[in-house]
């Protein structure tokens, strides 16, 4: 029988607390710590369970009550972990406002201290005086036989980056076999280009205000030979393994270019939103690439969107900022995309040559909740107008939360209420 895990003395309370407060990684890291390999090794046959959690409107917290209330969230997200866990043999450590934690024991003994997390993380918190609802995404990986703790981390982590891009579940639990395919998805993903195994999807925009489409944006799909078809969120995890982001963005952004080249006169004046990576912008000369792009293609440079991930641009913003604006001097527009994801966003909507701002499924989803919720979002979108940028709401899946946006002063909308990603088929179907 697995021995009970002793329960930790005051100081133990204190110095875990302070390992989850400490930045101990960058955001998508996986290294483990020093404590958490220790863990691994001494406990490897009694079982071992990765849990990655994050919050998903940390930078809307930032945005609507200040800075200094978010580092105070996070502090106070720290101290709760670390009570809710006090009676399991774990190693946590804090990168942004991601927690990462590793519980010894069986599989049993993981899943309760999964349930802690969740439940931690789902309570509001009180800070000055004001009641933050934040809610969460968390990641689990269960350990398997002699896998590495770095391994293990990187299952946990992708299985959070899984319930990110969910719909529904805010937990999601890496089967044991998750690591093995994506190794060898990176290895068929350099045949997949040369095959012409990519494609594109296109998800509409649609304008709240008259229900009429404005735009699509492209969406990647991998037609794997043997698996059918994969989604943006596998086929970007397999490049990320393969080294083959810049390749892949190469790819997808020419072919949605020269597929809208081809619609019927009725949908010449649709817009096209294309992503563009943190890569993509580091490789030089991006900006006379991308153009080089568009014009060949026959689009005009007025109707394409350059979609921006907020994370990707933290480590140059001062560059991204000059080729974003040499963009924008061509005609193309730029759309930052899932804004309220991520940990420092906030200073980029001042400092970025913006058209849009895209607010992110996680938080469009809390509009239909209580009233502080839905004065997160109302404060998002005001600060886009005050800025005069134009808003899109990602992921709407119900005609009320379409009717709250439209209410709000929101600009567009994509999701399921309208449409899931199509091809260019059943695109010119839908707009018949």
């Amino acid at each position: 029988m697995p021995r009970a895990a002793t329960k930790p003395t005051k100081r133990e309370m204190e110095r875990r607390s302070r390992a989850m407060q400490r930045g101990g990684r960058r955001p998508g890291e996986s290294a483990a710590s020093a404590e958490q390999l220790r863990l691994v090794e001494a406990h490897a046959a009694r079982g071992v369970t990765a849990i990655v959690a994050a919050p998903t409107s940390f930078e809307i917290v930032n945005t609507a009550y200040g800075r200094a209330a978010g580092d105070q969230l996070v502090e106070a997200m720290a101290e709760r972990l670390a009570r809710e866990l006090a009676g399991h043999e774990m190693a946590a450590v804090r990168g942004g406002a991601t927690f990462t934690i590793v519980v010894a024991g069986d599989a049993a003994t993981g899943d309760a201290a999964v349930s802690r997390v969740e439940r931690a993380l789902e309570r509001p918190f009180t800070i000055d005086g004001e009641t933050i609802h934040v809610g969460a995404r968390i990641g689990v990986a269960r350990m398997t036989e002699d896998e590495p703790a770095e391994h293990l981390l990187r299952r946990a982590a992708e299985a959070l980056a899984r319930a990110r891009a969910s719909d529904g579940a805010t937990t999601r639990v890496a089967a044991e076999h998750e690591g093995v395919p994506l190794a060898a998805l990176a290895a068929d993903l350099h045949r997949a280009i040369e095959r012409g195994e990519i494609d594109v999807r296109f998800q509409p925009q649609v304008r709240l205000v008259d229900s009429a489409v404005t735009g699509v944006e492209a969406l990647a799909r991998w037609q794997h030979p043997r698996l059918g078809v994969l989604g943006a969120e596998t086929l970007l995890a397999a490049a990320h393994r393969a080294d083959l982001g810049v390749a892949l963005s190469d790819q997808v952004q020419a072919l949605a270019l020269e597929r809208a080249a081809r619609w019927p006169a009725r949908m010449a004046e649709l817009r096209i939103a294309v992503n563009v990576t943190a890569a993509d912008m580091a490789r030089v000369p991006f900006v006379e690439r991308f153009l080089a792009r568009v014009r060949a293609s026959g689009v005009g440079y007025d109707r394409v969107t350059a979609e921006v991930t907020e994370t990707g641009l933290i480590d140059d913003l001062d560059g991204a900022a000059t080729s974003l604006t040499a963009l924008r001097a061509a005609g193309c527009r730029v759309a930052l995309d899932d804004f309220g994801t991520g940990y420092s966003s906030l200073s980029y909507l001042t400092r970025l040559p913006l058209d849009y701002l895209k607010i992110d499924r996680s938080l469009v989803q809390t509009i239909t909740g209580d009233a502080r919720d839905r004065v997160v979002v109302e404060g998002v979108i005001a600060i886009a107008a005050g800025l005069g940028l134009e808003t899109v709401a990602e992921g709407v899946e119900s005609e009320r939360e379409r009717a709250l946006l439209a209410q709000r002063g929101c600009t567009f909308y994509q999701g399921f209420l309208w449409a899931g990603p199509l091809d260019d088929a059943a695109l010119q179907a839908r707009l018949a």
